[in-house]
Formats: C-alpha cells, sequence, structure tokens
C-alpha cells in the first residue's frame, strides 16, 4: 500500500489527531511513492527502515535526556542527588521520589517519553507487516534477520512501557482510525505477547559476532533476545502493582500480587527462561571481561560497541547524542579539561551512601561503582595553578563507572554519545542462577553465581568458593516468595542473589525492576533509611569506627570551623594516567595513627586524606541534621510512604488522557486531570 509509513505514525501519536482528520490523511499518496513492495522486498531499504526503529532512541523526551535518567531510582542503592530543587528540577525531583504528578513538566508534553515508545512500536509493526508481506523471510536470511530484529524491538519498547507506565493499549498492526484509541490491555495480554515476539524472532536471528549485522552491540542478536526473554519472564511471573482482575482501565486501584494466569507463573515461565539464558552460556558467544575496571574503560571510550564480550546490547546513540555521562558520571565543575566547556558536567546521581559499605574490600568492584571525589577548578596545586581532584565525604559519592577522563573524545554540551549498556553478560549470569535455584538445583545456581563473583574477587578467588560453597538453598525452590522470605537471612542462594545484584549492577538502574519484581521495593527502601540513619549516629553496623576514631575540627577552605567530626576510616588516592586510583581502609585495617600515613613514602605513592563520613551525618543538632541532609536524602528520612508501589509506576500524563477520547485513565491512585 503507497501510504505515508512514519509520518503519519509520528503525527497521530504526538498530535492526538481526530478520526475525521486520520481519514482524510489516509486517503494521501506520498510524494513519493513510498511502496512498502518495493522497501520490502530490497535488504538495504528493509534494513534502513528497521533502523529507523531504534531512532526514536535518540529523541530528546525519550532516552536521550528523559527515561535514561528518571527512571531507576530511587533505590535502596541509588539516588537523585542535588542539594535544592526549583522549576522544573522539583518535578525530575518528585519523579525519583515517587510523587509524579500527572503534569510533570518533565514528561507531559506531547512528544513525552510515553508517546515516543508508541512511535517506536509503530515503526516495528510497519516494518513487521512489510517483511512479512514482501521480505521472503522464509528464503533469505538476511531478510529473516530483520524480521527478528523488528520483533524483538517490539517486545523491548513494550517491556518498558510496562515498566514506566503499568498497563498500556496493545497494538500488534499499524494503526488505523478504529484502533487509534484502544484503551488499555491486561497486563498479562502484554507479557504473553512480549514473549511470543521473541520465541518468533529467535530463531531468525544471529549470535553475536556471527554476521555482519551483529559484529556491532548496537544492533539486535540472539543473545539479547534470549535474554530478554528471561527479564520479561521473571517480571511477568513477579510481583507487580495490578489492577484486580477484568478491571485494567476502569480505575480499579488495584494491589501489588503475582498473576493469576498459570500461563504467566513461575513453573510455566521459568523452566523456559532458563533454557534460553544456558543457551547464551552455551553458545561461546560471550565472556566476561576479566577485568571489571576494563570493562568501564570500553564503556567510556565506546569501544563497548564492538571490542567487548560482556557487553550484549547497547542504546544506539550517535557518538553525540545521548546525556549519560553528562547525568551520571562524578562531577566536572566549569573549565575541566575534560570537558571542554564551562559548564558542570555529571553528578546527577550516585549511590546510597551505605553501598560503599556493602563491599568487601577485596571486592574491586567497590572502588569503580562508588568514587568520593571530583574535578574541581577552584583545587590550588602546589604549583600555584588551579583545578584538579577533590576528595569529598560520604554525602557525596558518585558513579565511578562514568568518567570523562576514560573517554576518547568528548564533543562538548550535553550530548557526549555514551551507549547505555541495556545488557550485559553478567546479568545472564546471574539471572540463570536465581531461575536454577528456583528449580532446586543448589550446585547449578552457586556455578553460575560464582561466574560473576570470581570477577570481582580478581586475585582473592578462594574468598568466592568458600562464601558460595556455603550457601544453603532456603526457601528458593519452587516458592513464588523466596526474596520475601530469604532476603534477610545470610547464608541463603537467594540473599546472595539479591545482594550480588546490587554490588554488580549499582549505577545501571535495574534494581527498581528487581526490587518490584521480588515484592521488595518497600522492604528494601526501609532497610535503607534505617541504614543510612545508623551510618549517621554510628550505630549499628558502623559503631566500631566511631569506637576507633577521635574527633577533629573540619574546617572549609577560608579556614571556618564548620563541624566537629570523626573520621571513620581513611582514603589513600594516587593519580593514575588520566584518574584517580582511590583505596579505602575498613576499620579492621586501622592500625596505625593517621600521622603515620601523611607521606607518599609510608604507603608506595599513595595520599592520604581522611575521608569524612561522619562530617555530615552525626549532627547533635537536629536543625543541622535536616539542613545537611537537604533534598537528596528527602525520600528516605521524611517520607514514610506506606505502600511505595503504585507509585513506582507513573501515571500516564494530562497530555496522553486528553488525547484518549476516554479510553484510558490513570489506575495506580493517581487523580485523573
Amino acid at each position: 500500500m503507497k501510504k505515508i509509513l512514519y509520518s503519519i505514525s509520528t503525527l497521530l501519536l504526538m498530535g492526538g489527531l481526530a478520526t475525521s482528520c486520520l481519514n482524510d490523511i489516509l486517503e494521501v499518496e506520498t510524494q513519493s511513492s513510498f511502496d512498502a513492495s518495493k522497501v520490502f522486498a530490497n535488504y538495504t531499504t528493509a534494513e534502513y527502515t528497521v533502523l529507523g526503529i531504534s531512532e526514536i532512541f535518540a529523541h530528546t523526551n525519550s532516552y536521550n535526556a528523559r527515561l535514561n535518567h528518571m527512571y531507576g531510582y530511587n533505590t535502596d542503592i541509588e539516588l537523585k542527588t542535588g542539594s535544592t530543587a526549583s522549576g522544573a528540577k522539583v518535578d525530575e525531583r518528585n519523579l525519583a521520589e515517587y510523587d509524579t504528578k500527572t503534569d510533570n513538566s518533565s514528561l507531559n508534553t506531547t512528544n513525552n517519553g510515553y508517546n515516543e515508545i508508541m512511535i517506536g512500536i509503530e515503526r516495528a509493526n510497519l516494518a513487521i507487516q512489510g517483511l512479512k508481506q514482501y521480505g521472503n523471510v522464509a528464503h533469505n536470511r538476511d531478510m529473516a534477520y530483520l524480521l527478528g530484529e523488528s520483533l524483538t524491538y517490539r517486545a523491548f519498547f513494550y517491556y518498558e512501557l510496562i515498566k514506566m507506565w503499568g498497563e498500556v493499549p496493545l497494538h500488534l498492526e499499524p494503526l488505523t482510525s478504529a484502533t487509534l484509541y484502544d484503551p488499555k490491555a491486561e497486563r498479562d495480554d502484554l507479557y504473553k505477547a512480549m514473549l511470543a515476539d521473541l520465541e518468533e524472532a529467535i530463531p531468525m536471528l544471529y549470535w553475536p559476532y556471527e554476521a555482519t549485522q551483529t559484529m556491532r552491540t548496537d544492533r539486535i542478536n540472539k543473545a539479547f533476545a534470549k535474554g530478554l526473554y528471561a527479564r520479561i519472564a521473571l517480571n511477568a511471573a513477579g510481583y507487580a502493582w495490578r489492577p484486580d482482575d477484568g478491571k485494567t482501565g476502569t480505575g480499579n486501584l488495584g494491589s501489588l500480587r503475582l498473576s493469576t494466569k498459570q500461563e504467566m507463573s513461575k513453573a510455566e515461565l521459568y523452566p523456559k527462561a532458563l533454557r534460553h539464558l544456558e543457551d547464551v552460556i552455551g553458545s561461546g558467544s560471550l565472556a566476561l571481561e576479566s577485568d571489571f575496571e576494563q570493562l568501564w574503560h570500553k564503556f567510556n571510550d565506546f569501544s563497548h560497541v564492538s571490542g567487548s564480550r560482556e557487553v550484549i546490547y547497547v542504546q544506539p546513540f550517535g557518538d553525540a547524542r545521548g546525556r549519560w555521562n553528562y547525568a551520571h558520571a562524578y562531577p566536572h565543575t566549569a573549565n575541566s579539561p575534560f570537558i571542554g566547556d564551562k559548564s558542570s558536567k555529571g553528578g546527577q546521581t550516585g549511590p546510597n551512601p551505605t553501598l560503599w559499605w556493602k563491599y568487601e574490600k577485596q571486592d574491586t568492584r567497590r572502588d569503580i561503582t562508588c568514587v568520593p571525589m571530583r574535578w574541581n577548578q577552584d583545587v590550588e596545586n602546589e604549583d600555584g595553578t588551579k583545578g584538579g581532584w577533590e576528595m569529598r565525604n560520604a554525602t557525596s559519592f558518585y558513579w565511578g563507572k562514568y568518567r570523562y577522563e576514560w573517554m576518547n573524545n568528548y564533543p562538548g554540551g550535553t550530548g557526549d554519545g555514551c551507549k547505555p549498556i541495556v545488557m550485559r553478560y553478567a546479568d545472564i549470569y546471574l539471572m540463570a542462577a536465581e531461575l536454577a535455584a528456583w528449580e532446586g538445583d543448589l550446585s547449578r545456581a552457586q556455578r553460575y553465581l560464582k561466574e560473576v563473583r570470581k570477577r570481582a574477587y580478581k586475585g582473592n578467588e578462594g574468598m568466592v568458593d568458600a562464601y558460595v560453597d556455603a550457601l544453603t538453598i532456603g526457601s528458593a525452590a519452587s516458592s513464588d516468595d523466596a526474596a520475601i522470605n530469604d532476603c534477610k537471612t545470610e547464608g541463603t542462594i537467594m540473599k546472595a542473589i539479591i545482594d550480588e545484584r546490587a554490588l554488580e549492577f549499582a549505577g545501571e538502574f535495574l534494581r527498581k525492576q528487581d526490587l518490584i519484581r521480588w515484592g521488595l521495593l518497600k522492604i528494601k527502601l526501609d532497610e535503607a533509611k534505617n541504614d543510612l540513619k545508623d551510618l549517621a549516629y554510628m550505630r549499628g553496623a558502623y559503631a566500631d569506627y566511631a569506637k576507633l576514631t577521635e574527633p577533629k575540627d573540619f574546617k572549609d577552605k577560608s579556614g571556618k570551623n564548620v563541624l566537629t567530626t570523626f573520621p571513620t576510616y581513611y582514603a589513600f588516592w594516587r593519580q593514575k594516567g588520566q584518574g584517580i586510583e582511590i583505596f579505602g581502609l575498613e576499620k579492621d585495617e586501622i592500625a596505625k595513627t593517621p600521622a603515620d600515613y601523611n607521606s607518599e613514602a609510608d604507603n608506595g605513592g599513595w595520599n592520604r586524606l581522611d575521608f569524612l563520613s561522619q562530617g555530615v551525618f552525626c549532627q547533635a543538632d537536629p536543625s543541622l541534621w535536616e539542613a545537611e541532609t537537604s533534598y537528596r536524602w528527602m525520600y528516605f528520612y521524611f517520607n514514610d510512604y506506606d505502600n511505595p508501589y503504585p507509585r513506582s509506576t507513573w501515571p500516564l500524563f494530562a497530555h496522553n488522557l486528553s488525547n484518549a477520547q476516554g479510553s484510558l485513565v490513570n489506575d495506580f491512585g493517581y487523580p485523573q486531570k
């Protein structure tokens, strides 16, 4: 059919066209005489069309500058940072703090993230239809690959919609005037459609590095589709805030629950998901990077697009699109030599301060993940110049995985070209460990867990064997509530997997969805709140630090006495090429006095700075406590949501509701505008 292919989809979804206008447009031929029978019969033009599906990632209000930064925090390990907020920043903070409004200025726009993803789905539908009709996919392997890629994109986009907005309309065919305003579909029907898409797609796709198309990680491959199947299955069979059966789209508040459908049960989905994961493991197409730090070097210099066997799929940004490091790298203030302009970059998110203590000192991930430093233009150097590295305190942890100084060519401005990792091989192992534990196969679960943990403990692999070999099955076998039952029971395989996923993927923003599907979101948020308070007052797990230290005055740059603090351990640092190595002493390592560590000669070239973890937290005056914690800790200290689950899913925004002709309503307790 010679009709408008993409422009019509964009107009319909972004502009909410009236039905009469739609009918008029459908009768108009394009000037270019776009003929699906010709486009999808030719590999080159068909490939261009399929690549156009992924173009939606680069739109400002989709993943370029909104969805990548606004979904995924706050969790027990990840936080939206910032001490003040006004205007649009208040709306960003509200997104993080489970207090979203339907008129949120960041997303209530004509081209909001929901609409953008729907455009991507429409593009996928058009490509699927065209390839099935004209692509000769039964006899052309490359055309079949394009169909598999399109089906996988559709499944991925629907997974993202459910994750962020809950139940949404289901469109498996290109839009028409009759389907434009379809109501929300049942979540189980959405999951069924996604899993069916992937089952159809997987045989058509190439393994990573098997063909020209999959030599890069910004193209869909078989390993990603299989991993995505497992990720979706874990969510479909897990907990979510769901309307009551048959009440989707009625405004029914629902509850936190599992699906009641046998086909969405763990018994039905978990064995299939595990088979897909073990196919990936057995394929030999992927491998963990031998060194955790090297993985993140490759991320920042873009070599993970074609030079990493661990990275499975990345969001396909151009080299000057995307604002990943702009949001998540540790900060560089104005005039840093690594950012090339006069504006500050990074530091919009960071670890919960307690995360650093969750790592053992032998875990190489700790000092890559949690970095208490920034590049500051005001640092005064010994030679009289200004600008350099500055150690911070426990309230100023940032993500060390994302670093401007590791980039080969930063383009300047807000777009940095960093391509966020959607899935990597470590996730395949840890999902497989969880699924094997459910099957009651403890040894298999232990084996997969060890694969990830041994890389983290490089040089101390014996610690991994001792820890993992001692784990018990707990309540994991065939249990719907294994995570809830075992999340606080040390020595169980499920507790170990919950903790390992936090340590491995911190700052990659998988955690919120993990906590939701496990039924642990409130449990872990409450746990994080109490843990932060323990750190603040040096009690509980942190009590021994206070016993080992003596008070001292903490002075700002002007010499003004700011706070009386207790250094809880010592941090050593040295410059390493274009970056900083950081090594922190745990309480059992504090054997000398600070004076014993003053010179580099005492420490093999390492400089010492006191790490003031108590510098802000331990306040005798409650008013100082509130002032210092400010907005960054507000959720954990001042918001006592009885139930964060309904607010973990965003409402459909007022713009979308105004264009839905009454077919959509806000569930999850959000008022309709």
